[in-house]
């Protein structure tokens, strides 16, 4: 999906732990702006670290997706006015309500293509 859009990380953890995950997986690379809520004023699920991303990546919130697998990242970044694609965390699901509010709940990663990106988020504005 990078090669079709910015992409970018808004995201609970720390700086450090979000750098050491991406650059351990060796997709550093891939991702233009990462975010952590400590460096905005309030976590999720407000949608500050959401829109930080989206304005570093000089993206529309509204025109931005956010692939999700927590309750609170859900609210996040459906707050923060995305299209949102849920992936329940299989150990920590989110609960209904949240997962009402996403665009889509797929399966997994291998599941999560740009054309389903798209038609989910075509059909969500």
């Amino acid at each position: 999906m990078g090669a079709r859009w910015p992409l970018g990380v808004a995201s609970s953890s720390n700086r450090e732990l979000i750098e050491l995950v991406l650059e351990r997986l060796g997709v550093a690379q891939l991702f233009a702006a990462t975010v952590s809520s400590e460096e905005v004023a309030r976590g999720k699920p407000a949608p500050d670290v959401y829109l930080e991303a989206a304005r570093r990546l000089n993206v529309d919130p509204k025109k931005a997706a956010a692939v999700e697998d927590s309750h609170n990242g859900i609210l996040a970044a459906k707050a923060a006015g995305m299209c949102v694609l849920a992936i329940p965390n299989a150990h920590f699901p989110p609960e209904p309500d949240a997962l009402e509010q996403a665009d889509a709940v797929v399966g997994s990663l291998a599941d999560l293509t740009p054309e389903t990106a798209e038609a989910t988020c075509r059909r969500s504005r």
